[in-house]
């Protein structure tokens, strides 16, 4: 590749120790290359455009988004060169392509930034990214606690020690369990450890809210904060998850974009020869991109979708009456008593009835779920 070409798309995989690099150059006829491995250092880095900025041509760098953050964009933006990161579930793969390594990685990185078929995901500023890490803290505590409790509380069934009041975890529950002797002294132990981690992570709880709360007034995004605390049930720390998440409000050009991102825009798929079938059938909530851990999994069923679409989750009650709480995942919801009578739609899993009621799902595409269903029950 001589210094006719324009422009150098680079590819890069990173991972904690070496990065792949292949580019490619923007005549479409000319095949990718790949340079093999080079080092996180910022010596191998600077070394690395040195030798493609010989070429005599503007370089262009993407690399997917993953669990080494985004120091390398900023790294390359501060030196003024082009940068993308971009979501590696949107990225094009061919459907008998199973064979996965850091070169091909590379290459296809190349390629397809050449082409044009690669999507950017928005990268928050230092800042931003520092409230969502703040924030995330707070949700993992919110779940390790939630965790810790059913612990307990199991531990203690399976002793056939039960607390006769009315709620769990308030004062008087708290005196209860202090006042708790274990059949032997080596499960006293283990109660009292069970109880300290209940204790530990409260206080850790305690703890990440107080600084949540003063780091917020100084952030650049806390007018909006303030705004969306308008909504109904929504408090600071809310709304300070929501925003932490989705990042600046700007960035969406249409409020169907930004519907879009939260998983609100419902698609259809009625494609084929079916049976006749009712309308909303052939309705189902398009998944959300997201951003972080998963996004933010929020649905509301419209009239004519598929209420089977929602995301596991909790059903809240809709209507005037309506309260959103948040006091662990970004949203939540008040949990609805099962109704006399309801019953399942045969083949639809998690299926409720199309009353128009918010469903907001936990964080999808792997985030920690904190306790499964049958535990739930134990909280």
């Amino acid at each position: 590749m001589g210094k006719s070409s324009k422009s150098l798309f680079v590819g890069l995989d990173v991972h904690k120790d070496t990065i792949a690099v292949a580019y490619a150059a923007e005549d479409r006829g000319t095949e990718v290359v790949s340079l093999g491995m080079i080092g996180t250092r910022q010596y191998d880095i600077d070394k690395l455009i040195r030798k493609l900025e010989a070429k005599g041509a503007a370089l262009m760098f993407a690399y997917e988004a993953g669990p080494c953050g985004y120091w390398l964009y900023r790294y390359l933006t501060r030196r003024g060169l082009s940068c993308a990161v971009v979501a590696p579930s949107l990225i094009p793969r061919k459907p008998g392509d199973h064979v996965k390594t850091d070169r091909r990685d590379a290459v296809t990185v190349a390629r397809l930034l050449r082409s044009g078929d690669l999507s950017s995901i928005y990268v928050p500023t230092v800042d931003d990214e520092a409230i969502r890490d703040l924030s995330r803290a707070r949700e993992d505590t919110v779940r390790d606690l939630k965790r810790h409790k059913v612990r307990l509380k199991a531990f203690l069934l399976r002793q056939d020690i039960r607390y006769e009041g009315r709620a769990n975890w308030n004062a008087a529950h708290l005196r209860w369990l202090a006042r708790v002797v274990c059949p032997t002294p080596a499960q006293q132990i283990v109660f009292q450890e069970y109880v300290h981690a209940v204790s530990e992570q409260t206080e850790r709880l305690g703890r990440l809210e107080t600084e949540l709360r003063t780091a917020v007034t100084t952030w650049r995004l806390y007018p909006v904060v303030e705004a969306v605390q308008a909504l109904r049930g929504l408090n600071l720390t809310g709304a300070v998850t929501l925003i932490a998440e989705v990042g600046d409000l700007t960035r969406f050009d249409t409020p169907r974009k930004l519907m879009s991102y939260l998983g609100l825009t419902p698609s259809e798929y009625s494609s084929g020869p079916h049976p006749p079938r009712r309308h909303h059938e052939g309705r189902e909530r398009s998944r959300s991109a997201g951003a972080g851990r998963g996004g933010l999994g929020l649905s509301v069923p419209r009239q004519g979708q598929s209420a089977s679409a929602a995301p596991v989750g909790t059903c809240a009650r809709g209507g005037p009456g309506h309260r959103v709480e948040s006091p662990g995942a970004a949203l939540q919801a008040v949990p609805t008593v099962e109704r006399a009578g309801q019953t399942r739609e045969p083949g639809r899993r998690g299926y409720c009835p199309r009353d128009g009621r918010v469903r907001l799902g936990d964080r999808a595409h792997g985030a920690d779920r904190g306790v499964t269903s049958s535990e739930r029950s134990l909280c």
